[in-house]
């Protein structure tokens, strides 16, 4: 049986179809507040219930306790701020208790705000709590000084759940969907796996280590909006469907997306990752060597020691901590150190830029580091972005 949803119950804010056409009726007397692409994300994130128990942006009361206690108001443990912000003089034409209408970045009606609280706020503090740095080189911190410098609170509803298109159309599944399916295939525990990034040998190592004491192991890759220089969404998901295809049993692992943005809070974002994640019915987690990092923000196992600020019954979720992984040739297999005795030299252990150094040089990167399949779609894509010069 899958894990409680966060909060107690699984949250749904997509209006029912029945309430929909006189909402679209009444949206067109209310003022707008158009999003960007990571608001209209945050947006359907709480409507399809992947942040319960959130029901919409956090007001002053709740964005406070977050930032300083990690806690939403009722305490109930929640890491990262979901918050609406939007320029001064956009919300000075808002007033508290009024019904604004939501708008996609092309303009299109897509939800309902109902606005409680309009509240300024302090960026750097933001910046400090979440991120641990007012660095604006840090990509967080980076995006966070652009925003608006007012926060609007409120329930939402969003008019339609949205789905991914393309490739990503058969992997768009909602918390209840991947609940249903846990279901369906009898899982009564289910490890899930955040990546964004391409699955190395290393990854594929800690997934069958989990995968060895749960009934069931969902991929859940991150497909929203990440930095410039990450791996595109479309290449990765062709790389998790050749791993999953050819060395994972079919029966005992699900892939879907999250259709979330990246934040690279490092330790605050590994929390969110694992309530999100028992939201979709899992019961385990695995947070490894610098989870959600970037740079050197972060220490390479500060993601697994802030877990311990809680108690197990308050995340409701299991972290399976794992150290860095490699492959060690004179074991002849993976390892870490917990169990490998031999030298560095002995160990493949390829860093992101030694790896997109390779693959920019036309080289394929050493099975002991990724499955050919894998460095054969990774190959193909950087030389396409070679070619059309980017």
């Amino acid at each position: 049986m899958s894990s409680i949803p966060h909060g107690g119950k699984l949250v749904s804010r997509v209006l029912p179809p029945e309430r929909r056409a006189e909402a679209e009726e009444r949206i067109r007397s209310l003022p707008v507040v158009r999003l960007d692409a990571r608001q209209l994300s945050d947006l359907q994130m709480i409507a399809q219930g992947a942040f319960s128990p959130l029901e919409g942006f956090l007001c002053r009361e709740d964005y406070r306790n977050v930032l300083r206690h990690m806690r939403l108001a009722d305490g109930t443990v929640w890491s990262l701020p979901i918050t609406l912000a939007v320029d001064a003089e956009s919300a000075r034409s808002l007033k508290e208790g009024q019904e604004v209408a939501l708008a996609a970045p092309d303009g299109q009606s897509v939800g309902l705000l109902e606005l409680e609280e309009v509240f300024p706020y302090d960026k750097e503090e933001e910046a400090q709590s979440v991120f641990r740095t007012t660095d604006p080189a840090h990509p967080g911190v980076q995006a966070l000084l652009q925003r608006g410098d007012v926060l609007l609170g409120g329930k939402v509803w969003a008019l339609e759940l949205a789905r991914g298109e393309g490739p990503f159309g058969p992997y768009w599944l909602t918390p209840a969907e991947t609940r249903a399916e846990f279901a369906r295939r009898g899982w009564r525990t289910v490890v899930g796996f955040q990546t964004r990034n391409p699955i190395h040998r290393a990854h594929e190592y800690l997934q069958k280590c989990a995968l060895e004491m749960v009934d069931g192991l969902l991929v859940h890759p991150l497909v929203g909006e990440t930095k410039a220089d990450d791996i595109p969404a479309e290449v990765r998901l062709r790389c998790y469907e050749a791993l999953l295809g050819g060395y994972y049993p079919r029966e005992r692992v699900l892939l879907a997306v999250f259709p979330a943005y990246m934040r690279y809070a490092g330790p605050r974002e590994a929390i969110f990752h694992a309530l999100c994640r028992k939201n979709y019915g899992c019961t385990h987690f695995i947070v490894g060597r610098d989870h959600a990092g970037v740079g050197s923000y972060y220490g390479p196992y500060d993601a697994q020691h802030i877990f311990r600020e809680f108690a197990p019954e308050e995340l409701g979720i299991t972290p399976l901590f794992f150290e860095n992984a490699f492959y060690c040739r004179r074991c002849g297999g993976m390892a870490s150190a917990k169990t490998c005795p031999h030298p560095p030299e002995d160990q493949v252990n390829l860093s992101g830029t030694q790896v997109r150094a390779m693959l920019a040089r036309g080289e394929l990167p050493p099975p002991e580091f990724t499955r050919p399949e894998v460095a054969r779609l990774l190959l193909e894509a950087a030389s396409g972005q070679k070619a059309q010069g980017r």
